[in-house]
């Protein structure tokens, strides 16, 4: 008989191999001698030595030959990286494993990428990386079905029965046990892990975290943030590493303590990525010019490339801002804290000097690693009053050294942008407004500043510097990039512009001054915010790109991400790429990171996606519970959208928007006329078009949803003042008093049976 060390070696040398026939094969014990090997094996997995897993013996801790991983990361050399899903935590952390894709990829079986489940088979003849000692190839992609799930606790309150109600309407209920509540109440959000599925009837699972009543902002955002699949939980490697992280000394950098920059950020920031200071230039070369400082928080003097922070950093692609808290891409102690540019405190900065002649134009510019110390800590709405004549005990002091000359260069840089004309979209933005216990107490529209457009100014100078530099550099990095129209936009922009009395220039490449004369015109009307975000609905959507096709709507051939960095990544590789260019110091960009850019791009452009729709859905469903108890109200809206199936307003209040089906409008059949984005009804030729001012009446809320639906209590314009606006385009003819074909409708707006 072979030793207990014997077949453990054994095992350990064929992981996910090794059955009861395969060690008595290897060991040549056949007959009899079996009984013994048997009680061998029994009592080594007694003594927690060994573990069967479907007639496989492995040690704890090992890898079976075929399992699932969900895949976390990448490599520094863009491989992809998992972690077993069914691990035992009793084994420690889940060990890392090198991803390789399949053999045979096909269009049905697509690669996995990062936050995707794949089965995979443990491979023995492959060498591991430092960041995996294991390495797999992909089997099979398969369907995300997470364990975890956000919903609605319900709990009976006659027989006690506990149920999860998934917040996504695909899942199934959930089976929970009432005795593990976490002091949960009926109608809380929280999430459970699902402990134990049965081939048959309902999951049972566990309550691991309470977010709280489903009116609060927590438990929205928390939804948004579960449905894109965003991460809010740091682990905790990243979290040890920021905890370990010493602040950075003067050594090495450029002393601009003297320099009494300040932030200008909104009143509740609590992290200040960027400060400006200005003068007027006193060369007797550049009279009338100005010279502006832009120092941005040095973050990569913290975050070391390849790093638990900076791969975490990578997926997570920025910050995620929600009404009441933000879901940052750093942890707290280096976003809020080392890294961020607070009031009288030395920081390290990578810093501009940029100067400009009198009529805006950019003459030079130079970058420097520095130490600075913010001179105030102002808002946008501190510092405009001070500019206006309202100053208080901080502004006071800072008006004629500080404010003055700030807003002196920013009119100078004015004249550039205005001669520049990049694309002037004036689209409100609601800002909702919280109680303490973070339900919703209003929904304003705060006014756009000078403040703001100074600041927005100030950094775009310094993105298009870094961009230039790094250009002259021969540099890698990313650009922000942002398209032209394509021609099947322009043209649905052209026909409705077209109803309008306005035409689009069809020769001709366009550039954002024809947007801008066209909005102009509308300035000032009861149209302008429609027609604006008609114009941004034609835009093509900004990313970053590793290729440099210029950005359409600032009108700038060369622009890049540098003045954000605690917030985007992207900014943080245009910092190291501008460390290694200017050779600043020795934590640049890495060499031969040059060939994963493109695919650093694509990863933090889908990342910003997904924020951006994780915020407008927190709005939209915190709206939708604002007007729970408003059902039957009457609004003024505007008509914001137009489709074959209805109409959608937004409410001038509030700026919310809901639905009106097709089918609840008036007494007739509505015909959708897409060119002129307008439904006409078959029989009257009464019209309701993009734009149209409109009174509904609310009607249903699904705070879930995020949804509204309307009533509509306005008639639709008559077929005589329509007909010049709508008649003369395709799709849809001017009907004279003749009896309608096909579908008629009743009086109470149901369909009848074709005629």
């Amino acid at each position: 008989m072979p030793s207990r060390e014997d077949i453990l070696k054994f095992i350990a040398d064929n992981p996910g191999k090794a059955g009861k026939r395969e060690i008595a094969r290897h060991f040549g014990i056949v007959g009899a001698a079996r009984i013994p090997l048997k009680r061998m094996l029994r009592d080594l997995t007694e003594a927690g030595h060994l573990e069967k897993r479907r007639k496989r013996m492995l040690r704890p801790g090992d890898l079976p030959p075929v399992f699932v991983v969900k895949i976390t990361s990448r490599t520094a050399d863009g491989e992809l990286l998992g972690i077993p899903m069914n691990w035992d935590e009793e084994h420690g952390e889940p060990p890392n494993v090198l991803v390789l894709s399949q053999k045979n990829k096909n269009k049905f079986n697509p690669v996995p990428g990062i936050g995707d489940r794949a089965l995979v088979k443990l491979l023995d003849d492959q060498d591991g990386s430092p960041e995996a000692k294991h390495v797999v190839r992909v089997m099979k992609r398969l369907e995300n079905q997470d364990t975890d799930i956000l919903g609605i606790l319900r709990i009976n309150k006659a027989t006690k029965a506990a149920t999860l109600e998934p917040v996504d309407r695909k899942q199934r209920a959930v089976d929970l046990d009432p005795r593990e509540l976490m002091e949960s109440e009926d109608g809380d959000l929280v999430k459970i892990e699902v402990h134990k599925v049965g081939r048959y009837g309902t999951p049972r699972g566990r309550i691991v975290k309470r977010f709280g009543s489903t009116t609060s902002e927590m438990a929205v955002s928390e939804i948004a943030l579960h449905t894109q699949g965003i991460r809010n939980e740091f682990p905790g490697a990243v979290i040890a590493e920021s905890e370990n992280i010493k602040p950075v000394g003067h050594k090495g950098r450029e002393d601009w303590r003297d320099i009494p920059l300040i932030t200008i950020d909104p009143a509740t920031a609590k992290d200040h990525d960027d400060a400006v200071y200005a003068q007027l230039d006193n060369s007797p070369e550049n009279e009338g010019g100005c010279i502006v400082y832009v120092a941005i928080a040095d973050v990569a003097a913290y975050i070391t490339p390849g790093s638990p922070m900076d791969k975490e950093a990578l997926l997570r692609g920025n910050s995620v801002y929600f009404p009441d808290r933000v879901i940052p891409m750093l942890p707290e102690r280096i976003s809020n804290n080392l890294c961020s540019l607070r009031e009288n405190e030395d920081r390290p900065s990578m810093a501009t000097r940029m100067v400009f002649d009198k009529n805006g134009k950019k003459t030079s510019h130079s970058f420097h690693r520095v130490i600075m110390r913010s001179a105030a800590k102002l808002s946008y709405q501190q510092a405009q009053k001070a500019i206006e004549g309202v100053t208080d005990d901080k502004t006071g002091p800072l008006l004629e050294p500080v404010l003055e000359p700030l807003w002196a260069a920013y009119e100078i840089l004015k004249r550039g942008r205005d001669k520049r004309q990049p694309l002037e979209l004036d689209i409100p933005e609601r800002r909702i407004l919280l109680k303490e216990d973070g339900t919703v107490d209003q929904i304003v529209v705060p006014d756009r500043l000078d403040a703001h457009k100074l600041i927005e100014e100030c950094m775009i100078q310094a993105n298009v510097a870094a961009a230039e530099e790094l250009e002259k550099r021969n540099s890698a990095l990313l650009y922000r990039v942002h398209d032209a129209s394509t021609p099947e936009k322009l043209e649905n922009l052209r026909d409705f512009l077209s109803t309008l009395d306005v035409k689009l220039p069809h020769i001709g490449g366009l550039r954002p001054s024809v947007f801008n004369n066209i909005l102009d015109k509308f300035k000032d009307t009861a149209s302008a915010t429609m027609v604006s975000e008609v114009v941004l609905r034609s835009q093509a959507q900004a990313e970053y790109n590793a290729e440099n096709i210029g950005h359409f709507g600032l009108n700038l051939r060369r622009y890049a991400h540098f003045t954000s960095p605690i917030r985007r990544y992207a900014d943080l590789i245009v910092h190291r790429a501008l460390i290694r260019a200017l050779g600043l110091g020795d934590d640049g960009l890495p060499y031969g990171i040059e060939e994963k850019l493109p695919a650093i791009a694509a990863d933090i452009s889908a990342a910003e996606r997904r924020a951006m729709l994780a915020e407008r859905e927190t709005i939209d469903r915190l709206i939708a519970l604002y007007l729970c108890e408003r059902i039957g109200a009457e609004f003024p809206g505007r008509i914001a959208g137009v489709t074959k199936s209805g109409l959608f307003v937004k409410l001038l209040q509030n700026g919310a928007d809901g639905f009106i089906p097709a089918s609840t409008i008036g007494m007739d059949y509505y015909e959708y006329v897409e060119s002129a984005h307008a439904l006409v009804g078959r029989a009257t030729g009464e019209t309701y078009q993009l734009g149209d001012a409109v009174q509904v009446k609310l009607v249903e809320a699904a705070p879930f949803a995020g949804s509204l639906r309307f009533e509509m209590l306005t008639k639709g314009k008559s077929k005589g003042e329509a007909a010049g606006r709508v008649a003369k385009h395709k799709g849809w003819q001017a009907r004279n008093n003749s009896k309608p074909k096909g579908l008629r409708r009743s009086k109470n707006g149901n369909k009848r049976k074709r005629t």
